[in-house]
């Protein structure tokens, strides 16, 4: 069976694939971020899947590793409901706005946590549970906890904001059957 180029599914999967990489790219380049404000975030918060200290690796490492499973879990969805059915569809190419606008919302959410995280360890007011900080000397507490609420908030951001696009994409599509019903 030959799938032909335009094809609703050659169109999802498109979908799905152009998401992805931009999902990639932009948890990579966070991760080139976060690896520089806190490497013992990667080298003593995770187990060890990479054998390296470079920070460069790390981030490129961690950022395909954390993101390829959990965007393809929002990805599909996205895919099947822009493409389902008999509304009008979403193209691969009208869900670059949604998809970019995703992660500049996580962006944000992230650098608002993080800068968060540094007022209130820096006043005492948060710390690293005791194991943890007996693993680092104090003076790398305070830039690995900025990295852990940069990191918590980016996966609850990007769940939260894949959600929002879903729905809002199955939205869209109802409103433009109604506005053109024939």
């Amino acid at each position: 069976m030959r799938i032909r180029a335009g094809s609703c599914l050659t169109r999802a999967l498109l979908i799905v694939v152009w998401s992805m990489l931009t999902y990639m790219v932009y948890v990579s380049i966070h991760d080139q971020i976060t690896a520089c404000i806190s490497v013992e975030y990667f080298t003593v918060g995770h187990a060890p899947v990479f054998d390296t200290q470079d920070r460069t690796l790390l981030g490129l490492g961690w950022g395909v590793l954390a993101a390829w499973w959990v965007d393809l879990l929002l990805r599909i969805p996205l895919a099947t409901l822009a493409r389902i059915g008999n509304r009008p569809k979403y193209t691969p190419k009208s869900l670059i706005r949604p998809v970019l606008l995703l992660s500049d919302c996580s962006a944000v959410l992230a650098a608002a946590s993080g800068v968060t995280a540094l007022v209130l360890a820096t006043n005492g007011w948060i710390s690293l549970h005791p194991e943890m900080s007996s693993r680092l000397p104090p003076d790398k507490h305070t830039p690995f906890l900025v990295d852990l609420w940069i990191h918590k908030a980016s996966y609850t951001g990007g769940f939260v904001d894949g959600t929002f696009v879903m729905g809002w994409v199955w939205r869209m599509r109802i409103r433009m059957e109604q506005a053109d019903p024939a």
